[in-house]
């Protein structure tokens, strides 16, 4: 693939498949069964990628770590709806994105989906970074929300104590079904349109990066042998479902990739191996089913004591905070 536009995005791509090489290896180990595979493509209009992929692990039912690179031209649609969320001075149709994609999906029901993703894009003359982990349990712990969000607190006031409550009342707001009117799992951190002093941000992004596998894989472990049955992986199952009609109908990443052309495997890859939608499904009164639903919505987690009933707004759809 020859590369294109600014030394800087060079050096962003070049973060992010380091990245990539480092999570294949380290999660690889974790699991202890499966390796990942690599899968790499090229772009029709420039570009392209890497998608590896872990299968039928022992930890990992199914699971991916994504690396690309890819510029061209954005197509009419997308630049409007660019200039509508984010107008630029000098609007164009250049662009130039690079990144990193992780989503995991374990075997045990008790061990949380989990996602993550750092990005950055130049337009012509504007550059900006995005990203971003959140945790989707199926049988959620304060324990495991706790511990998972002071992970990303402690990252984010490494750069700027500001970073995680804007960042986490924007994860809340960004992963939410309102059709559902649930979020999708606990939250984490959400970014975008992240502008400034292009170094310090890049150093904030590789923070994040590093964070990951500290944040993630303590919770993995304390839950991977728990026992469970039919009734959990149908539970399981249908909150797999739940995170499938977010990727489809409302994740940016999903429509963004489509409207860039972008290759269909590796943009779906998010996507869970098996997933459940039954009519008019309810749990039963007093069930851990009933208890789990209670969790998904907006919690100050950091702040919240066992035993307490899970409280929390429901969040709206963020008017248009991100670009796509």
């Amino acid at each position: 693939m020859e590369q294109s536009f600014s030394p800087f995005g060079l050096r962003a791509q070049a973060l992010f498949r380091a990245l990539q090489s480092r999570l294949c290896e380290e999660l690889a180990e974790l699991d202890g069964k499966a390796r990942f595979w690599l899968d790499a493509w090229d772009r029709p209009g420039g570009g392209g990628g890497h998608t590896a992929v872990i299968a039928d692990g022992d930890l990992f039912e199914k699971g991916g770590v994504s690396w690309s690179a890819v510029w061209g031209e954005f197509d009419d649609e997308t630049t409007a709806r660019l200039e509508r969320s984010q107008p630029a001075e000098t609007p164009g149709r250049q662009f130039f994105a690079t990144g990193i994609s992780i989503v995991l999906h374990p075997r045990n029901p008790y061990v949380p989906t989990v996602h993550a993703n750092f990005r950055y894009l130049e337009r012509g003359a504007d550059s900006w970074f995005g990203g971003g982990s959140d945790l989707t349990p199926v049988y959620p712990t304060l324990e495991d929300a706790k511990a998972f969000h002071a992970a990303w607190k402690a990252v984010c006031d490494r750069h700027d104590p500001s970073y995680y409550p804007r960042f986490k009342r924007w994860c809340d707001e960004y992963f939410y079904l309102p059709h559902r009117d649930e979020t999708r799992g606990v939250g984490g951190i959400f970014f975008d349109d992240l502008r400034g002093d292009q170094n310090a941000l890049l150093d904030f992004v590789r923070d994040c990066g590093e964070t990951f596998m500290p944040a993630y894989a303590p919770i993995a472990q304390r839950r991977r042998s728990q026992p469970y049955g039919d009734t959990e992986r149908y539970f399981q199952q249908l909150r797999r479902g739940r995170y499938a009609e977010f990727n489809l109908v409302y994740d940016r990443g999903t429509a963004f990739g489509l409207a860039t052309r972008g290759r269909t495997e590796s943009i779906l890859m998010s996507l869970p191996p098996v997933a459940r939608w039954e009519y008019g499904w309810q749990p039963t009164p007093g069930s851990r089913e009933e208890q789990a639903l209670k969790f998904f919505t907006p919690r100050d987690w950091l702040s919240e004591r066992e035993g307490e009933t899970p409280s929390g707004r429901s969040p709206h759809r963020p008017n248009e905070l991100t670009s796509t």
